[in-house]
């Protein structure tokens, strides 16, 4: 294998000379060329104007709308913000149920306050006003983001909802209705084979062109979670799905760089679309010297929520796909940040999907308006409350989710299931 060439000061990797990885990238090429001076990769300084500008258009929200309430509600084990307008406009929105069973006393202790009174077309005002407030940045992080992303939601659908305008329309409009995807196994420790009987179940019917699944031991410093199953796994989805599957991998931060070059050079081998966080989350370094030497594109970011780290991600190719969270990383505002920082370097966006509630509809959502988007979304089942769209079955058909449209997110919860769920207080 060639040594990666080398463009100026930074990385200009070998696997964009990879089929496969063209493939992937082809999305932001038009973005790409936009960035100053036909550059893929713009300067650091250009970067951070990027991810400073202001990402929301309002220019249709004509007159303020005000937050006279917000409410966390929970049903089971799932959990629904109620927002309502001093015009008595109400809006009903999923945040992300597993975590917001640890997160609700950070949401209803230290972010709700800042938003109520507050005209919802300040959003991005906010969003500084509430991390500064209180010492909150001094706890960032998943529980944090999570609440604000929770909050950020409903009043998105609160201003759909006022302006009868898709939350698409705040991002600079649609670019596309259905959005393909990729199934996502979450197994790790079953043998290949029983994993291969998995991923044929999982996908039979579906039509869907692309699968993920897990490699190694899950922050386990290079143990696989079965002896082998790594080395023979990889050979074998792809001699099974054949040349017509797209294949990703997900190693759940199991390897250090050594290791982490080593199946990666087993998954070029048999032409794998990406290969994701190879190396500990946080362990940027690591994790960029894995790509640096590897063709395959590397993914990560599902777990990061500084928007600083990724700055640093994009301006030195820490990885060549970004994968925010639009939970765990703050919300639909601030992945835009990174998608378009992304874009400007002439890289894809394939975000990590939380799992619960809505979370597969909020991906969707993003792909929608989204210029840089990768060639699939994360997918991991349909919605599991009860919900309503007249533009869209929710469901994965023909390898693709049609994105809702309408106002705000296009999907209306179960009227009986909001009034069965009761209010969460602190105490």
């Amino acid at each position: 294998m060639s040594t990666p060439r080398r463009f100026s000061s930074l990385p200009r990797r070998a696997f964009l000379r990879n089929s496969a990885a063209l493939a992937l990238l082809g999305a932001t090429r038009a973005a790409a060329s936009a960035a100053p001076s036909g550059r893929i990769v713009p300067s650091a300084e250009e970067l951070k104007r990027i991810m400073d500008a202001p990402v929301l258009n309002l220019e249709f929200v004509k007159s303020p709308v005000t937050v006279a309430s917000l409410e966390l509600l929970q049903n089971g084990r799932n959990y629904l913000v109620r927002a309502r307008s001093t015009d008595g406009v109400e809006a009903i929105t999923v945040p992300n149920p597993a975590i917001m069973t640890k997160a609700y006393p950070v949401l209803l202790g230290s972010v709700i306050n800042t938003f109520l009174k507050q005209d919802a077309r300040k959003l991005e005002q906010l969003h500084w006003d509430v991390y500064r407030g209180g010492s909150n940045y001094k706890m960032q992080g998943q529980l944090y983001w999570v609440s604000v992303m929770a909050v950020e939601q409903a009043l998105l659908e609160l201003m759909g909802q006022t302006t009868k305008r898709p939350v698409a329309d705040f991002f600079g409009g649609s670019k596309r209705r259905d959005v393909p995807v990729y199934y996502a196994s979450g197994n790790r420790g079953n043998t290949p084979e029983a994993e291969i009987e998995y991923l044929q179940k999982l996908v039979a019917g579906s039509g869907v062109k692309a699968i993920k699944f897990r490699l190694g031991g899950r922050m386990n410093h290079n143990a696989d979670s079965l002896p082998g199953r790594t080395e023979k796994l990889i050979p074998l989805v792809r001699k099974t799905f054949g040349d017509g599957m797209t294949l990703y991998a997900d190693s759940n931060s199991s390897y250090d760089v050594k290791e982490a070059i080593r199946i990666g050079r087993i998954m070029e081998a048999h032409r794998f679309g990406f290969y994701e966080e190879p190396c500990e989350f946080d362990d940027l370094w690591s994790t960029k010297a894995v790509a640096d030497a590897l063709t395959i594109p590397i993914a990560g970011g599902e777990q990061e929520y500084s928007l600083h780290r990724w700055h640093w991600m994009v301006a030195n190719r820490g990885v060549d796909i970004v994968q925010p969270d639009l939970h765990y990383g703050g919300g639909f505002i601030r992945a835009t940040k990174v998608a378009r920082m992304a874009a400007a370097a002439g890289m894809t966006v394939v975000p990590h999907m939380s799992g619960g509630g809505l979370g597969y509809l909020d991906v969707v959502q993003f792909a929608s308006f989204t210029p840089n988007i990768g060639p699939f979304q994360e997918f991991k089942g349909n919605v599991t409350i009860p919900v309503s769209c007249p533009t869209s079955s929710l469901k994965c058909e023909n390898g693709m989710v049609r994105c809702p449209t309408g106002p705000g997110f296009g999907v209306t919860v179960d009227p009986d299931f909001v009034k069965k769920a009761h209010v969460v207080k602190l105490g």
